[in-house]
């Protein structure tokens, strides 16, 4: 049974864990303090009360040896022993940039002492304070780069800008603060010398505030099963609701107005944005494929990696995103004309690089042999959609027009979540909500008009 000494205005509780390996009895102790203008009498009889939930705590092993640890000391735990093996690079790297903001909030406070309205206040001044700034250049910073001699290239690899936000820049686009500061460093000026900032009023949207819970309450979720806590906050907490949208997509005639519009466009970017819109591929997926992935006798494409780019690496490959994202699947007479063609175009640019030639095996590279940087590919879809009448879609809706043009073409939503490779026929249900009702109504317009009664039909 749990000792009770009351202390000043707190009480203490000690409780027995049984005895160590050289007979000594090992001890639990805790504190707990009555909320203000709590009567000594309730007071009394909540200390009972809570000795009763700790001494449970201490019988079952839902106690940690050193219980007392900070929020940030724990998340670091976390990284090290949980992340670092279990995560993806590029989701760390999302990761520790959230921790920004959650440290200077959350971090100083004690795993146990983290309280759903710690949560909910963070939750709302994310919401109701400015989100990381964007910049836009008030110089021509391309011709600034060249006179100090600096290719776009040269200047990303040195000084570790993102190649795409570096494009933008010089195209008088907005970009982050991160990559702004980093190219005020490289060129050795002042960032209000560069840049302006482009958002003044702009606000962290809910998806975003989400993605903030959504890390907080891994963690929190891990140190319950650490023991170093017995609840997790975070599960009675909801965070702002995100508005649905619907994924972008092209119809049917504008796939067939982007294909036709692709016929000028550079062979391996012409080539990879087929493949995109027949296989419905993640952009990672697409750049990681080797020709060993490529079955032609079979007509399939095996995905298992992922290329991707973070600064303190380059570009290299991953793990696909999830176990059912590893998939081999049937590809279109189309998705391999445009394969072998790319085939045809790499001999050719083998030959005329000679030894410069960069060797990969990878099926989409650049002139050179060398991988195609992701944000390379989506800079180019961008430029090249911008010049057209088409909707203003990004790389990414490409694999949405897959998955849409499917399912309006009345394949079962099982068969199309495969092709995907999502987790569960649920994730393609959730995305593809719109696309699912619009295919079940023809369905029952289909139907509606087949059982029609053969005289109201000879009317019609």
């Amino acid at each position: 049974m749990a000792n009770i000494t009351k202390r000043g205005n707190s009480y203490r509780f000690r409780v027995s864990a049984g005895y160590s390996t050289d007979g000594k009895q090992i001890f639990k102790t805790m504190t707990w303090t009555p909320p203000a203008g709590m009567s000594a009498k309730r007071a009394e009889k909540e200390a009972q009360h809570q000795a009763a939930l700790f001494e449970e705590q201490v019988r079952t092993g839902q106690t940690a040896d050193n219980k007392r640890v900070k929020f940030q000391d724990f998340a670091e735990k976390w990284f090290t022993d949980y992340a670092e093996t279990q995560l993806r690079r590029k989701t760390i790297a999302s990761y520790r940039d959230l921790m920004k903001r959650i440290y200077p909030a959350l971090g100083h406070l004690y795993l146990d002492k983290i309280r759903p309205a710690h949560l909910t206040a963070f939750y709302r001044e994310l919401t109701d304070t400015t989100k990381e700034s964007t910049y836009k250049a008030r110089i021509d910073l391309r011709s600034l780069l060249k006179g100090r001699g600096y290719s776009l290239v040269k200047f990303s690899e040195e000084f570790g800008v993102s190649r795409s936000a570096l494009t933008n820049a010089c195209k008088g686009k907005n970009i982050g603060y991160d990559n702004a500061a980093k190219i005020a460093a490289g060129l050795n000026m002042k960032l209000s010398d560069l840049f302006d900032v482009a958002n003044p009023d702009s606000r962290l949207s809910p998806a975003t505030v989400g993605k903030y819970h959504r890390v907080i309450s891994s963690i929190m979720q891990t140190a319950v099963e650490w023991q170093y806590i017995v609840a997790n906050p975070c599960e009675r907490v909801k965070p702002p609701k995100v508005p649905k949208s619907e994924a972008a997509f092209l119809t049917v005639e504008q796939a067939i107005e982007l294909l036709d519009l692709l016929q000028d466009a550079p062979t391996h970017y012409r080539c990879a944005v087929t493949v995109l819109l027949f296989c419905g591929f993640r952009r990672g997926e697409l750049l990681g494929l080797t020709w060993d992935d490529i079955d032609f006798e079979h007509h399939t494409i095996n995905v298992d990696k992922a290329t991707a780019y973070l600064p303190e690496y380059g570009v290299y490959d991953d793990d696909t995103k999830n176990e059912s994202s590893e998939r081999v699947i049937k590809v279109s007479d189309e998705a391999l004309s445009a394969l072998r063609e790319m085939k045809t175009w790499q001999t050719e640019c083998r030959l005329a690089a000679g030894s410069l030639w960069k060797e990969s095996d990878k099926v989409f590279t650049n002139p050179d042999g060398g991988p195609i940087h992701p944000d390379t590919l989506s800079s180019w879809f961008h430029d090249f959609i911008e010049k057209t009448d088409l909707p203003q879609i990004h790389i990414h809706s490409l694999r949405h027009t897959f998955a849409t043009l499917h399912i309006g073409n009345g394949e079962a939503v099982t068969t199309v979540s495969g092709l995907l490779g999502h987790a569960s026929p649920n994730t393609t249900t959730k995305i593809y909500a719109h696309s699912i009702r619009s295919a079940q109504a023809a369905a029952a317009d289909a139907l509606q008009d087949l059982l029609r009664p053969k005289d109201h039909r000879r009317a019609q």
